[in-house]
């Protein structure tokens, strides 16, 4: 199928997009990578009335540090999260390069952005799983000016987030650092949606883990936080045994809907497996590998 018609706009600075969203009215959608807009047009799953390509934008294509937050521009591209040595992304978020290696093929992380996956809200979303892992706020800016949104606020519902029709996103800012971590993902072939992904991370002081977090993919409307299964796992022994204890935690916690890839008790197996094997590859890549 092809998209409905639509107009098209291009911006050449944020304030500039902004007016036009205003302008043209809430049926208009930014066109960053168009990597997830494009197939829901050509499927006619989305039809905005106009499009707002801010590619010509500069500056919003970086990754940086701004403390212990890792602050990253709604127009970078995954491949610049993958293919980066920073040692601002390395030291406390250094699994943040091999998760950027599940999204897509590589065309989808050669043109894709940040921001466009974080608007997109969808919740088996490698980079919407780390924005709720990473405790991240989502940086927006309309006619009122920029305001900081809370990851919990940002997921809203399937594909659903928090802007205003007339804000455009800026960057998102990745918080509270940890030295191991993992994203790993089951989908039927490499690439595809993921069924079930599951993301982890924490600190190791004197043996124990410590500051833990786990997010689920593919099992609710946003991406899943597991605050109990967290707290069960506050300093216990970074061991198999405990790893096998808190997957399975994990698989209890969470009520998986039922779809043409398999019904709730499929996808608990798959929690089980994708966060168990998150806990083992956090624990191997420690230290900003």
């Amino acid at each position: 199928m092809k998209p409905a018609p639509f107009d098209y706009h291009r911006a050449y600075s944020i304030d500039e997009s902004v007016e036009m969203l205003a302008e043209l009215g809430d049926d208009a959608k930014i066109l960053a990578g168009g990597q997830s807009l494009a197939p829901m047009m050509n499927f006619r799953l989305a039809r905005p009335s106009a499009l707002i390509d801010i590619n010509p934008v500069r500056g919003m294509d970086y990754i940086t540090r701004d403390g212990d937050e890792l602050v990253i521009g709604a127009m970078t591209r995954h491949r610049a999260i993958e293919t980066t040595r920073s040692p601002d992304v390395l030291n406390g978020f250094g699994f943040y390069p091999r998760a950027a290696r599940w999204i897509g093929h590589y065309p989808i992380r050669a043109r894709g952005t940040v921001g466009g996956s974080i608007a997109h809200s969808d919740p088996t979303a490698e980079l919407c799983l780390m924005a709720a892992l990473n405790d991240a706020d989502i940086v927006v800016k309309g006619p009122s000016g920029a305001r900081r949104i809370p990851y919990d606020r940002w997921f809203q519902g399937f594909m659903m987030n928090g802007a205003e029709p007339d804000e455009v996103v800026v960057e998102t800012r990745f918080k509270n650092p940890r030295t191991h971590g993992a994203l790993t993902e089951y989908a039927r072939r490499r690439g595809d949606f993921a069924i079930v992904a599951a993301a982890v991370a924490f600190d190791v002081n004197a043996g124990r883990m410590t500051n833990v977090s786990v997010v689920l993919g593919g099992v609710d409307s946003t991406p899943l936080r597991l605050p109990d299964v967290e707290s069960s796992a506050e300093g216990a022994e970074p061991s198999d045994d405990m790893f096998e204890e808190i997957a399975a935690a994990a698989a209890q916690a969470c009520d998986p809907p039922a779809d043409m890839h398999g019904g709730p008790e499929y996808r608990r197996h798959l929690v089980r497996s994708m966060v168990h094997r998150a806990l083992h590859e956090a624990r191997q890549h420690g230290g900003g590998q």
